[in-house]
This record gives C-alpha cells, sequence and structure tokens, in this order.
C-alpha cells in the first residue's frame, strides 16, 4: 500500500524548532474488533462476524491519526513484552513511524485488551487490564521539546495538570485539553479550572454543556472561550463551533452527510486535524472544516486506528467530491467549502499515505462519501 510521508508544515519548520510537532501520554490496548455480527451471542451459542481486525487503541488512536495527517508525533506508553504488546509496538514504531523513544516496555505486565462488537450498527466493548508498572510522571521524566501536547483534562496530579504537562508547556508547548465522558455524571467544574494552562479545549457538545451548565452548544462554546483562547465544540450531525480569541475568529460548520459505521477514535481524530490546521495557522473555519471531513472519513470505517485517515485519503476523497460538483446544490457547497484543499493536497497523491498502512485492515472505499 502507498505510504510516501507528506509533510504539510514543510514550509513553517526551522533548524531550531521543536523535532516533535505532538507529545501524547497514555495507556495503548490491543484492540479486536468484530463487525458485521447478526445478532448478540446468547449463552451457549455462538455467531460469525463478517468481518474482523487487530490494531492498537487507546492513546494509540490519538497519536496514529496525528502521524498519518503528517504530524511528527511521540508517545510516552508503556507496552507489555507479551505478542499483544509487541504488535502494538511494531505497528506504531516501524509501520506508522511514531517516536517511542519516551516509552518502555516491561515483562510480567500483560497488555490491556479490548474487544469490540459491532451488532446491528450499536457497539458494545468488553476489556481486560491491569493499572500500568510506572506512572506518566515516572516514564516520560523530562518531555521531548514539541509543538503541542495533548492531555485529558480529567487525568491529575493531586487535582492539578500533570508536572510533565508543565515542563513541556515552559519549555514552549501549546496545551491542547479534551476530557471525556464523567460516568458520575458529577460534572465537577473544578476540572475547568486546569483549562489555565491550556491553549485549545475541544469537547463535544455534551460534556461542553454538562461542565459549563448551559443549555445549548453555543452557549457552552461562550462559557468555554471566557477560559480558553481556542474553544472549539464538536455537535455531532450539528457540526462543530469555535472561537478563536488569538485571532478574533467565530465560525460553525455544518457535518458531510456520511453514513457512520464505528464512532471509535473520531474525537482523536478530529484533535489531530485540529492541531494540524493550528500549527498551520490556517483560518478558523478551514480547520473546522478539515477536522471535521477527518472524522467523517474516519467514522466510515471501523476501528479507532484502523480508520484514522491518511493524506491519499483525504486526497481520493476531494478528486471525487469535485467531480460531483456540478450534481445537487450540496455537492456544490461541499466543493465551496473545502476549496482550501487545492493549495494543500499532496500533488502526489497516489503514493500519499493512506489509512490502515500498517494493520490488517485493508485500504478503505471512499467512492460515494460527500
Amino acid at each position: 500500500m502507498p505510504c510516501a510521508r507528506f509533510d504539510p508544515l514543510a514550509a513553517r519548520r526551522t533548524a531550531d524548532g521543536p523535532e516533535v510537532d505532538l507529545f501524547v501520554s497514555g495507556m495503548v490496548f490491543l484492540d479486536i474488533i468484530f463487525t458485521g455480527i447478526a445478532n448478540l451471542p446468547q449463552p451457549g451459542t455462538e455467531e460469525w462476524a463478517e468481518g474482523m481486525a487487530s490494531c492498537p487503541g487507546g492513546i494509540a488512536n490519538l497519536a496514529i491519526a496525528a502521524r498519518r495527517l503528517g504530524l511528527r508525533t511521540a508517545l510516552a506508553a508503556a507496552f507489555s513484552d507479551d505478542d499483544y504488546g509487541e504488535f502494538c509496538w511494531r505497528t506504531m514504531e516501524s509501520g506508522e513511524n511514531i517516536d517511542l523513544s519516551h516509552s518502555r516496555r516491561f515483562a510480567d505486565w500483560h497488555s490491556p485488551v479490548t474487544v469490540s462488537m459491532s451488532v446491528a450498527r450499536d457497539r458494545m466493548m468488553v476489556t481486560h487490564g491491569h493499572p500500568a508498572p510506572l506512572s506518566p510522571a515516572e516514564l516520560i521524566g523530562e518531555p521531548p521539546r514539541s509543538n503541542v501536547v495533548m492531555i485529558d483534562l480529567a487525568e491529575s496530579e493531586d487535582g492539578e495538570v500533570p508536572a510533565w504537562v508543565q515542563l513541556a508547556r515552559a519549555s514552549g508547548a501549546r496545551v491542547f485539553a479534551d476530557v471525556g465522558w464523567d460516568s458520575s455524571e458529577r460534572w465537577d467544574q473544578r476540572i475547568l479550572d486546569r483549562l489555565e494552562l491550556a491553549h485549545a479545549f475541544f469537547p463535544n457538545a455534551g460534556e461542553a454543556m454538562a461542565y459549563t451548565r448551559t443549555g445549548t452548544a453555543q452557549d457552552a462554546l461562550y462559557a468555554l472561550a471566557d477560559r480558553v483562547p481556542l474553544a472549539v465544540v464538536t455537535n455531532g450531525v450539528d457540526g462543530a463551533l469555535g472561537i478563536d480569541a488569538l485571532t478574533g475568529e467565530e465560525a460553525t460548520v455544518p457535518a458531510l452527510r456520511v453514513e457512520a459505521l464505528d464512532p471509535t477514535g473520531a474525537g482523536d481524530v478530529f484533535g489531530a486535524a485540529l492541531t494540524l490546521g493550528t500549527l498551520a495557522e490556517w483560518p478558523l473555519r478551514d480547520r473546522l472544516n478539515f477536522a471535521s471531513l477527518c472524522s467523517a472519513l474516519a467514522i466510515q470505517q471501523f476501528g479507532g486506528s484502523l480508520a484514522a485517515p491518511g493524506w491519499g485519503d483525504i486526497a481520493d476523497w476531494w478528486r471525487c467530491a469535485r467531480q460531483r460538483s456540478a450534481g445537487t446544490a450540496y455537492e456544490a457547497s461541499v466543493v465551496r467549502r473545502f476549496g482550501f484543499l487545492d493549495d494543500i493536497v499532496p500533488a502526489e497523491h497516489e503514493t500519499a499515505c493512506r489509512r490502515a498502512t500498517a494493520t490488517i485492515a485493508r485500504r478503505a472505499d471512499v467512492e460515494g462519501l460527500a
């Protein structure tokens, strides 16, 4: 499969700049994904799946999504020395070219594993795992010099932003933050106080409204924009909206019309694309459109990191979209919205990196996506 690396930030790189665009830390899971299951298995029965794939999951979804978009990505994570861990390490280091110099392998520690089953367009998961042998702070030590570090606001050290994040910020990195669903549904607003060190925050609408105690995604965005320079709220089928206080821009973009098969990792893909657009200093509307496009490409395929698009996938989609530009008003609108891609999509797109280049899955069929 083609995998020529395209660097969309090449013109902005300097000899004395950071060698890492994005540094992330977290837990890597081996994801085993079964798709096309007609019925949920009942006790004592067996169901056959039409499709199956294996890939690194967890924080690997974000790292792989970022690397396929051309960001120089480094990951700090614990890996087991078992076969599952070896597969994940090899896939990420050799297949995806992710810097694992701040990761470590551990003996006598079982790789975390998640089995995901897709039944009637819904998803069920079973996970097994144990705490990592070392904390992120112990694993990372001195973080590499990077342009951006990505964190989950809910992860903290004694209620504070982790020390390694503060070190990274002190050395010039911008902090991009996300937050996961609060299963306790308490939505502790003190978590938002950690945004004091953040440059960007991009929760989904449900999370944003819950934490800000607001009733609409728009009101939640305004509340978050009072706390962080770049506030973005993803709003599912209603698109995304954002405010960039540094550029004075405010924008709302609609979602693309796609048939969603699996939302796993879509938020990670959105965050990776938003990071790229911000580092490239694209207009806010273009950043939101690009991140929405990458997420739309991802949710049409099954399985987290398997589905993260590369520039080859983006070029394929853009070529098809332009061919349909004389069709419906919607198709013409899509071409107008994404006209900025003409100046970005690599000329040699036939050899550009495409999704799942180092995993079991095959290249996605993007024909018909609009």
